[in-house]
């Protein structure tokens, strides 16, 4: 299709019509021109596909589909090879399905534990949300399907999501909040970006023009088209203006109109409105000009990638060598969700699968006993459950509870008030940890939960939400058939309150102010060397692993240059495993708060026991550089970095330090207020103020009294503190009058040229 040609001949209320949908799912279709409706679809970790009665919440049906593990799940395997197998699996089942767009990944950073759709987020670090998004989109598009990334921006909360402004500084959105967005578009071009409901600093993200097209388009190249997340269009004409494209789901020709009648009015540039139909067309045509309706989609197939996906992605927090279990063991599984997984969160995510698979299921041919020991429907464990449960446990050589959140607990729609489990459910631990000294738990929640009975129980695993084959998953990874190597994407707190966003998260009314700034996650518990249940990158396995021989390419460069850094991982244990390799940078001393360590490079490895390998990264300036609101761009100051690299952001195997040289300095502007120590920090400028300095110095040393008071106060440590906390005007003071204002205003011209 020639598409500028197509546009050409169309009618102004055609375009404006082709710029929001037709109904909940499907864009507009101009038959006498052959242009054809497309339809896309919820994600992203499935389908949720809708003909009729469709909403957005998850409330109708729809068809029976597979529920790969969720975002919170996925994140923890550090693995981009696994969720691009992942994403090709999601994008030809799209094809099946005759889907153009799958409305995924969401990439929206953990600030809190208590956002209810964590889930289906991937991190609190945006370096590693952006890197396994890009390998997601890169899968389903290489079905020749297109996928949605979302939601931009700092929609990180659900609470008045739809109303609230996110106001966060500059240098926040850039660090924290645009990144994975940033390197999903420059790695993996997803054919489109879903903006959030929310406002950033006043404005709605569905009309902000320097996000859709100065930032994501203008800065990082984004060639899609922006759709509007479901019903968060506030007002269409400025919308468009702003780079918003297509209106989703049908405004009923309501906004059309608006669009018609602003170009007419000369309120709109027509050539705005074609060329967001252009953007539309040709995704669209993108679709059609590979589509492969006899896709075949094999879903049992896909329920065993289900089951290997979230068996890699299950983080082993805690293990006193209970772990592996013995087949030949009786073991007493309690807990309702050993019968019925929770696998997924609600809302638009839902996804109506065609099977489960449970741990009681999984394991029906081993030596399991099975006590229900809550209800997760009345929210409660009677004294006849715990009864049960306890003898259960005292029956068997080691007791596994499964536990977690309810589907009411977390959802698309409201925020979590608490960050604990059921206290039903935490009673019930308690009962059998009590009766088993071999007890052992397993999680099924999509955030960070308190665990006050953490100390004891023998073993923790955390499953996530790990889609509907999670009982395979779970019972391969109890018995070690799957040795576990996923490690947490998120840190997780002792309780809320250690939590950085605690005090604010939330916001007042429709004011969401982001005052933790960068220090999110690790950033923060890491800076301020804060005890949590289990750090930011941990994950333990049935093998053990060590990191030595660091090499850095070089100890000096500069900005402009990139650094190779190598190191030795060895499986020091008994058995074949998979380790991250996690590798921090940090500035050891900035003029701007910074983390201690930043995550900058992973990779996920396979060894054999006693096996080594070299792993090696590539470092570039934004590995060093942090986001200078003067330049309005990264700046690298000059001076020292480490280079960590171990296996959480608190186990740190070995370090090195590189020096780094930056190319780009930032331009001072000094009045008469600029304090001394900001002057003498700057060399120019110290060269320009120094021969008032030593007159000072004489003149002081010449004089008794208040002068010789003055001598000692730039000799003594006391008195130096003062003149550094000086402001230049006084040296007209501290002068006697040697120093005029017409000098003072000289100078200051000469140290700002």
């Amino acid at each position: 299709m020639d598409i500028k040609n197509v546009i050409s001949q169309m009618t102004l209320e055609e375009k404006a019509g082709l710029c929001s949908g037709l109904d909940f799912w499907h864009t507009k279709a101009v038959e006498r021109l052959g242009v054809k409706s497309v339809m896309v679809s919820d994600g992203p970790h499935g389908l949720r596909k809708q003909d009729e009665k469709a909403d957005h919440l998850g409330v109708n049906e729809s068809i029976k589909a597979v529920c790969m593990p969720a975002a919170c799940a996925t994140a923890a395997s550090f693995d981009r090879d696994l969720i691009y197998k992942m994403g090709q699996s999601i994008g030809a089942s799209c094809q099946h399905e005759k889907l153009a767009v799958v409305l995924g990944p969401a990439v929206n950073i953990k600030r809190s534990p208590l956002c209810g759709r964590n889930f289906e987020y991937m991190s609190e670090d945006p370096y590693l949300a952006g890197e396994m998004a890009a390998s997601y989109i890169n899968g389903v598009q290489s079905q020749d399907v297109g996928t949605s990334i979302k939601h931009f921006a700092a929609n990180d909360q659900e609470h008045r999501r739809m109303s609230s402004s996110s106001n966060a500084d500059e240098r926040t959105l850039r660090e924290i909040y645009f990144p994975a967005f940033e390197t999903a578009v420059k790695k993996a071009q997803p054919w489109t970006v879903m903006c959030s409901y929310n406002k950033i600093n006043g404005v709605y993200a569905s009309q902000n023009h320097w996000l859709l097209t100065e930032v994501l388009r203008d800065e990082w190249g984004f060639e899609g088209y922006v759709m509007s997340d479901w019903g968060a269009v506030s007002d269409r004409v400025p919308g468009l203006a702003a780079g918003m494209d297509l209106e989703m789901p049908s405004s009923g020709g309501v906004n059309d109109k608006k669009i018609v009648e602003a170009v007419k009015a000369g309120e709109l540039d027509e050539a705005v409105l074609d060329k967001a139909v252009e953007r539309i067309l040709t995704i669209n045509e993108k679709y059609f000009a590979t589509a492969r309706p006899d896709t075949p989609w094999d879903m049992e197939a896909d329920h065993m990638l289900s089951a290997e996906i979230a068996g890699q992605c299950m983080v082993l927090l805690k293990n006193d060598g209970v772990l592996p279990l013995n087949k030949a063991d009786n073991v007493a599984f309690i807990g309702e969700f050993a019968a019925k997984p929770r696998f997924q969160g609600g809302g638009s995510s839902h996804i109506n699968s065609f099977k489960t698979t449970s741990a009681l299921d999984a394991a029906k041919d081993l030596h399991v006993t099975y006590a229900q020991g809550y209800s997760v429907a009345r929210d409660e464990a009677t004294e006849d459950m715990i009864a049960e449960a306890v003898a259960a446990a005292k029956a068997a050589k080691v007791a596994v509870v499964f536990a977690g959140l309810p589907d009411s607990y977390e959802s698309e729609g409201y925020d979590r008030p608490h960050m604990a489990m059921p206290a039903c459910q935490n009673k019930l631990i308690e009962a059998v940890a009590a009766a088993n000294p071999n007890t052992v738990v397993v999680l099924h929640n999509g955030s960070p939960v308190e665990m006050p009975w953490l100390s004891k129980v023998k073993a923790v695993l955390e499953a996530y939400l790990g889609g509907q084959a999670v009982g395979l998953a779970t019972v391969r990874v109890l018995y070690g058939d799957v040795n576990p190597s996923g490690h947490l994407a998120e840190s997780f707190p002792i309780k809320l309150e250690d939590n950085p966003s605690y005090l604010y998260y939330g916001g007042e009314a429709d004011q969401a102010d982001y005052r933790e700034g960068v220090f999110v996650g690790y950033r923060y518990y890491d800076k301020k060397r804060m005890d949590v249940a289990f750090p930011f990158g941990h994950g333990l396995s049935y093998t053990t692993f060590a990191y030595s021989d660091l090499r850095l390419s070089a100890d000096d460069i500069t900005d402009e240059d990139t650094l190779t850094v190598t190191v030795k991982a060895t499986n020091t244990g008994k058995r074949a495993g998979k380790t991250v390799v996690q590798l921090y940078v940090g500035d050891k001393e900035s003029s701007v708060f910074r983390p201690v360590r930043e995550l900058k490079g992973f990779e996920k490895i396979e060894l054999a026991p006693g096996e080594s390998k070299d792993v090696s990264f590539t470092l570039d300036k934004r590995a060093f550089a942090y986001w200078n609101e003067q330049l309005h761009d990264w700046h690298v100051e000059t001076g020292e970095f480490t280079i960590e690299v171990g296996q959480s952001s608190r186990a740190i195997d070995v370090a090195a330090t590189v020096t780094v040289t930056g190319t780009v300095k930032v331009k001072k502007h000094y009045t008469k207020d600029s304090i001394f120590m900001d002057i003498l920090a700057d060399p120019d400028a110290m060269q320009v103020i120094k021969p008032v300095l030593d007159g000072m110095n004489q003149m002081f040393g010449g004089h008794g009294g208040d002068s010789d008071a003055a001598q000692e106060a730039i000799t003594d440590e006391m008195g130096a503190a003062m003149v550094r906390y000086m402001p230049l005007r006084s040296v007209m003071s501290f002068s006697g009058g040697a120093v005029s204002e017409e000098m003072l205003n000289g100078m200051l011209q000469a140290m700002n040229r």
